[in-house]
């Protein structure tokens, strides 16, 4: 019955792109402006020497592609630290989404997370899901979308090798704050509920831009897994950072 399920969900998502990629065709015909494309990318290195040698390194790389009727979005992340030449954390994530417009302020989504945490509970987690997306509040200082959905995780435990598989439900709301002309707030909250563990991701940021191109910002990151197997103490991993960014 899984295999059944998982079959039938993941055979649902391949149509969805496969018309993500056959409606942006059609687009270009009908569209009288151009794709939009904008991206950024984030990278932060800290590196001590003397009685403590550490190295730390914080990248992330994230594309929009905007149409008329579809959006689609792709991003990556590294993070990696060691101390004496010991490394203690590496982790790398990848999302891939693709949201179909349907008013001025709703949409449906397609959305895949592959997370591979080297030191964590889970390496991978990797998860299938489709919803439904609503802007929330717009105006010129402030924004907040929300997206509601379901669809499947598998999960791989660390240190056991263990994989599971189950339907999970996911929840976001996605938040940003234009405090000054320069300084940018912004918040995002990933929850993926599963019987088995629901997992929480936190991200807060705060950019100062120095020209149109560049900025300082400062980053804060809470991951959370309620459910982790025995050996694991902590059930929260969290990852302050001070990075540069550069806008394209």
């Amino acid at each position: 019955m899984r295999d059944l399920v998982k079959l039938v969900f993941l055979s649902g998502l391949f149509l969805f792109a496969t018309g993500v990629y056959a409606h942006d065709e059609n687009e270009e015909e009908e569209e009288v402006a151009p794709k939009v494309w904008e991206g950024s990318g984030e990278l932060g290195f800290v590196s001590t020497t003397g009685n403590t040698e550490s190295e730390a390194l914080n990248a992330k790389l994230n594309f929009i592609r905007t149409g008329k009727k579809w959006r689609h979005r792709f991003t990556g992340t590294a993070l990696t630290t060691s101390e004496d030449g010991i490394k203690d954390n590496e982790r790398y994530t990848l999302e891939v989404q693709s949201d179909r417009t349907l008013t001025e302020k709703s949409w449906l989504f397609g959305a895949f997370r592959w997370d591979a945490d080297k030191f964590g509970t889970y390496d991978p987690s990797v998860s299938l899901t489709a919803g439904y997306g609503y802007q929330l509040m717009l105006s010129e200082k402030h924004g907040l979308r929300g997206e509601i959905g379901a669809g499947y995780r598998s999960l791989e435990e660390t240190v056991s090798g263990d994989k599971s598989s189950e339907l999970i439900g996911r929840f976001l709301l996605d938040d940003w704050w234009q405090v000054f002309a320069n300084t940018k707030w912004t918040n995002r909250v990933l929850v993926e509920y599963g019987a088995s563990n629901t997992f929480t991701l936190f991200n807060s940021g705060l950019a100062v831009s120095m020209t149109d191109k560049l900025a300082i910002k400062l980053t804060f990151e809470a991951r959370n897994n309620s459910s982790i197997p025995p050996g694991d103490s902590e059930h929260t991993d969290t990852t302050t950072g001070v990075n540069v960014v550069y806008n394209f």
